[in-house]
């Protein structure tokens, strides 16, 4: 990873796409400061699209996009995309499963409640209710019973990941970078080659691995250290700041570059 600062003149100019993980890459220890959502804002009226891309709750997500200044969501890591309708009040709902979506969590359930038979210490996020494709297991300090958690998911045919707040578990083969390719295709008309020139994504987690690893223009803001080693592949640069700080840092070097661009 190379300091953001450091990338070569202008090499974010074709940059139309900004897609960034949520939790402690737009927020900092669970708050959204004031100067990253005005970051959020100022991309998008330099024209740049902007989707979080968040192992986040259907609920957490319905708000964003209907409230933020982000052009939609992606979120329970790939099990759905919310964004707004055109006149601005309504809001489109798009699963990965389709109309099939309703009837995911009653079995969901049915596994989780199996897993906590089995590991008694096992307990739901205090989200889960507001989830609608997906099972969120609260972390813990003992790092033995979150791999048994994940063990257990894995057991039940479940795709599993942990990210800085959740033990992850969900049906089907998908992860944030499958919904991201399937979102640009479909409601973007992107394919993967122009996603590569046009793409930035930012995160800090090891479910942010598969972005990291496909895209070319990966930034990781600073609290990624605390991760690097388990991951595939490191973002290709690294902000100075944790967190919002560091997505503000990536957000500016977009805007300048863009910037930059136009008047050249």
């Amino acid at each position: 990873m190379t300091p953001i600062q450091e990338r070569p003149a202008g090499l974010f100019s074709s940059v139309r796409f900004v897609l960034t993980d949520m939790d402690e890459t737009l927020t900092f220890n669970g708050r959204l400061a004031a100067e990253t959502y005005s970051a959020l804002e100022r991309l998008q009226h330099a024209g740049v699209t902007v989707i979080p891309v968040t192992a986040a709750p259907a609920g957490w997500c319905d708000q964003m996009a209907r409230m933020w200044p982000v052009d939609g969501v992606i979120g329970e890591n790939g099990g759905l995309f919310f964004y707004r309708d055109k006149d601005g009040h309504g809001l489109n709902r798009t699963f990965w499963h389709g109309t099939k979506a309703a009837d995911m969590m009653p079995q969901l359930l049915a596994t989780a409640n199996d897993i906590m038979r089995q590991i008694p210490q096992a307990r739901f996020a205090d989200d889960q209710t507001f989830r609608l494709t997906s099972l969120a297991f609260a972390r813990s300090a003992d790092a033995g019973l979150e791999r048994d958690i994940a063990a257990a998911l894995a057991a039940a045919g479940l795709t599993t990941t942990i990210n800085n707040l959740w033990i992850l578990g969900w049906t089907g083969g998908y992860d944030k970078l499958a919904a991201a390719r399937k979102v640009l295709s479909e409601h973007y008309g992107i394919d993967d080659a122009l996603a590569q020139q046009s793409l930035l994504y930012s995160g800090d987690s090891l479910n942010d691995a598969p972005m990291f690893v496909h895209y070319r223009h990966t930034v990781g803001v600073s609290t990624i250290r605390q991760c690097l080693t388990q991951l595939p592949k490191a973002p290709a640069w690294i902000t100075e700041g944790p967190g919002g700080a560091g997505f503000v840092e990536a957000a500016q070097a977009v805007l300048n570059d863009i910037g930059a661009n136009k008047r050249a």
